[in-house]
C-alpha cells in the first residue's frame, strides 16, 4: 500500500461526476455551487462565491436533486469545498436514491 507509506488517506467510497447545483449554508453565510463529484460518504463543490468555514464546521447543503444534506467541512481550497456527510444523517439514503433514480453519466463538455 503506497498510500499509507507516504501518509495519504485512501477514499472509502467511489466518487461519481455530477452536475448538480445547490446551496451550502453555514450560520448566516450561504453560497451557491455545483456538486462536481458525489459519493455515499461526501461530495466536492465548486463554489460560485466566497464562503468561510473552518475544517470541521457543520454545514448544510440544499439541492433539488438531493434534498437537504448535513455534513462537515473536510477541506476548502481555491473556491472548492470538500464535505463529509454526517454519519447519523439520512445522507447515504438520499445519495443512493439519487444514483438509483436520477443520475445520468456526465460527459465532457469539450471533446478532443
Amino acid at each position: 500500500m503506497l498510500s499509507k507509506t507516504i501518509g495519504m488517506k485512501s477514499r472509502s467510497a467511489a466518487r461519481q461526476k455530477t452536475r448538480i447545483y445547490g446551496t451550502v449554508r453555514y450560520y448566516n453565510q450561504e453560497a451557491k455551487g455545483r456538486v462536481v463529484d458525489l459519493s455515499a460518504t461526501g461530495m466536492a463543490l465548486d463554489l460560485g462565491g466566497p464562503f468561510h468555514a473552518a475544517n470541521g464546521s457543520a454545514i448544510k447543503i440544499e439541492s433539488e436533486e438531493l434534498g437537504i444534506l448535513e455534513g462537515t467541512v473536510k477541506w476548502c481550497h481555491r473556491g472548492r469545498l470538500g464535505i463529509e456527510f454526517r454519519p447519523n444523517s439520512n445522507a447515504a439514503a438520499q445519495v443512493s436514491s439519487y444514483f438509483r433514480f436520477f443520475h445520468r453519466e456526465v460527459k465532457p463538455v469539450i471533446s478532443r
